[in-house]
């Protein structure tokens, strides 16, 4: 009979590339090997040749990149999705999408379940496990590190590099880079390790060597540097006039952003399965179009629609945060995201400089702000007459009069 197929989210670290050989050995099972390439750069080289030589049957590494940007970065950043009011949610989108086609391989392959290597402490678990649930739920999910047999066999980093070296699996483990971290095209994240300390200070000159995609602010040129982004219905269309598809846009405002030293973040979450976790984030091309397309927003949305998305950013970031990207909810919440941003078309201006983005000009052909009307001298179009205000304010103001008498006779 043929073996049972298992595709396995396979990075070439040395996690999953012990995990790729215990599954192998403890399932009896052909193991596929996935890597989705979101941007990851130079960290995909020769990742086919370590996966077939650890054990793989067959390896896949796909180009997702245009799809990342297309179908998941841009509609999040539609939404103005920001978690805890800090993070710009890199990791947690991309987890659905590299999610859909390990279950897309697995359908095409005839495999029966999926397995990663996300710990049973993290977020990505959950990701990755609730996208199965709501694409594929007959397809069986394996997370060797909530296993008991796993974790065993594997207390610590010593035996997995051990196990290593005993089934010649080529993997590099080193104690010169003490933390973690998870590259993508929108950003790149660092935790555990000296970070689990949050009075550790990754900024100072003797830490900075850790970042990848940005200058540290201080290093970054002495000279502003002027940008303009184009927006159609909410997307970013162009830079500088250049018409650019949704991954060129995102690659040109990192390659900017990271000159300009913008878009790092050191923070403390709140992870879905309850504990706290400081991670540090550089996101220098999404932190420029978030800017911006907040800007467009403010010239072209109206008023209560504005706030009626933004009553809703908590849940929609939250959703991302937690796993439920292809949940009815977040599709809910899209289909209205998508409707305000209709009208959101037009040119920002930002100048950026030294870490930080700074607004320098917006202009739209369906902007919803009228200089005759906003004007502080005498409005040609008579649009807005000054004494209409005096009813406004007293019927607002009723209720707060009754209630102070009510509190006035109780005293």
């Amino acid at each position: 009979m043929a073996k049972e197929k298992i595709v396995l989210a396979y990075s070439g670290g040395l996690d999953t590339s012990v995990i790729l050989k215990w599954l192998k050995e403890t399932y009896d099972a052909e193991i596929i090997a996935f890597t989705a390439d979101i941007g990851q750069k130079d960290e995909l080289d020769g990742l086919e040749a370590k996966a077939l030589a650890t054990g793989a049957s067959k390896v896949y590494i796909d180009d997702l990149r245009d799809e990342f940007a297309q179908d998941f970065i841009y509609p999040m950043f539609q939404s103005g999705a920001l978690y805890e009011g800090q993070y710009l949610l890199g990791t947690s989108i991309a987890r659905p999408l590299i999610a859909k086609r390990m279950v897309d391989i697995a359908r095409a392959e005839g495999a029966t379940a999926i397995a990663h290597g996300a710990t049973g402490k993290g977020n990505d678990q959950v990701r990755f496990e609730l996208t199965a649930a709501a694409l594929a739920p007959d397809i069986a999910v394996i997370a060797p590190w909530r296993l008991e047999e796993f974790r065993e066999q594997f207390p610590g980093r010593a035996e997995m590099i051990a196990y290593a070296e005993k089934h010649n699996i080529p993997v590099q483990a080193s104690a010169a880079k003490p933390y973690s971290m998870d590259r993508n095209l929108l950003h790149i994240s660092f935790e555990s390790g000296m970070l689990e300390d949050p009075w550790f200070d990754p900024s100072s000159d003797e830490n900075k060597g850790m970042f990848v995609l940005s200058v540290a602010p201080e290093d970054a040129p002495d000279q502003s540097e002027y940008v303009e982004l184009t927006f159609e219905a909410g997307n970013c269309i162009a830079v500088n006039g250049e018409q650019l598809s949704p991954l060129q846009v995102m690659e040109k405002l990192n390659e900017l952003g990271g000159k300009h030293g913008i878009g790092r973040v050191d923070m403390v979450e709140n992870r879905f399965v309850g504990m706290k976790s400081r991670g540090v984030y550089e996101t220098p091309g999404g932190t420029i179009l978030f800017t911006a397309h907040r800007k467009m927003e403010s010239l072209t949305m109206d008023r209560d629609v504005m706030h009626l998305r933004d009553s809703l950013i908590s849940k929609y970031a939250s959703l991302v945060y937690n796993g439920f990207w292809f949940a009815p909810e977040r599709l809910a919440l899209q289909a209205l995201v998508l409707e305000s941003q209709k009208n959101v078309t037009g040119v920002v201006r930002l100048k950026l400089y030294k870490g930080n983005v700074i607004g320098a000009g917006v202009k739209s052909p369906v902007s919803l702000y009228n200089p005759d009307i906003a004007t502080m001298e005498a409005d040609p179009s008579k649009a807005y007459d000054q004494g209409d205000a005096t009813g406004f304010i007293r019927l607002n103001a009723l209720r707060l009069k009754v209630s102070s008498g009510v509190e006035q006779n109780k005293k």
